[in-house]
């Protein structure tokens, strides 16, 4: 019987929903998704078993899961006997320590004494202890920010993505604390086998594939020889750009990447430099 590698994901949410993106870029199709705990891929041999995020880090400790995508953040509060195997640049947050509007913020020492709402405890207790600050911990499981309104705590520790809640709250993000994203883990000294190291191995690679062509254009364009040299000290290119001869033995075509929040930029100059029939098209995969 086939070997699969099993992958523990979230079951809903923002990462879900990126990790489910990532995996389809990455060629890897499933049977079926919603209610279904675990899923099996129809081109690939992995599985994927649906959990909480909190249950993610245990469940790849412990061997029921190969595999796991999961927010540093969580990794590091559950602290598993896990290892990040890579970066996946996505579901980008961080945790903060946020205090109410009106509080004159002296520095990490105003904590000193006061009481901190948070639904991570062990990262907060351990930036306390790091810090030599003496504050109290209040866990909370939900709706961290809504505490100091009410009384429960002066300030809190927690997930920061656009600040709205915060603003809302009327609290403000005074320290950040933990710069978090999703990650791919493995169990910690886990072997694989040489049928799953194979297997990890193939989607590590398509991973990177997609990852690198994450924010890339690809850019081609028409350049008078004269100009050549000027057109090429403006691209930058992964060695560095493509130059094709056209019938018009006086032009060329000139290929690169850019990123794409350099583009139009990028394309401003190159126009003033002689480029014509500039053509810029997206990049599915991009192999290293």
């Amino acid at each position: 019987m086939e070997q699969k590698l099993r992958i523990a994901v979230q079951s809903k949410g923002r990462l879900y929903e990126e990790t489910m993106d990532l995996l389809s870029e990455a060629g890897i199709k499933l049977t079926a998704v919603k209610r279904t705990l675990l899923v099996p891929s129809r081109n690939f041999p992995v599985e994927l078993l649906f959990l909480r995020d909190d249950d993610i880090p245990e469940s790849v400790a412990n061997g029921t899961a190969d595999l796991g995508i999961v927010g540093l953040n969580e990794v590091l509060e559950k602290n598993c006997d896990v290892n990040v195997i890579k970066d996946l640049g996505f579901s980008k947050c961080r945790l903060s320590l946020a205090i109410p509007q009106h509080v004159d913020y002296t520095g990490p020492e105003w904590f000193n004494g006061k009481k901190i709402a948070t639904s991570y405890p062990v990262i907060l207790r351990k930036f306390l202890k790091d810090n030599n600050i003496k504050a109290d911990t209040h866990v909370i499981s939900g709706s961290v920010e809504i505490a100091p309104g009410i009384g429960l705590a002066d300030a809190i520790f927690d997930i920061v993505s656009s600040g709205s809640t915060l603003i809302s709250n009327n609290l403000v993000e005074v320290s950040t604390i933990l710069e978090s994203q999703a990650v791919l883990i493995a169990g910690k000294d886990k072997k694989f086998d040489q049928e799953k190291q194979s297997i990890l191995e193939e989607l590590l690679f398509r991973i990177d594939a997609v990852k690198a062509a994450d924010g890339k254009k690809y850019i081609l364009m028409n350049v008078p020889k004269d100009k050549l040299d000027e057109v090429l000290s403006i691209l930058p290119g992964m060695k560095s750009p493509t130059v094709l001869p056209l019938a018009n033995a006086d032009w060329c075509s000139v290929h690169s990447v850019l990123e794409e929040k350099k583009l139009w930029g990028t394309v401003s100059r190159l126009k003033e430099a002689g480029a014509e029939s500039i053509l810029t098209l997206d990049i599915e995969k991009m192999i290293l």
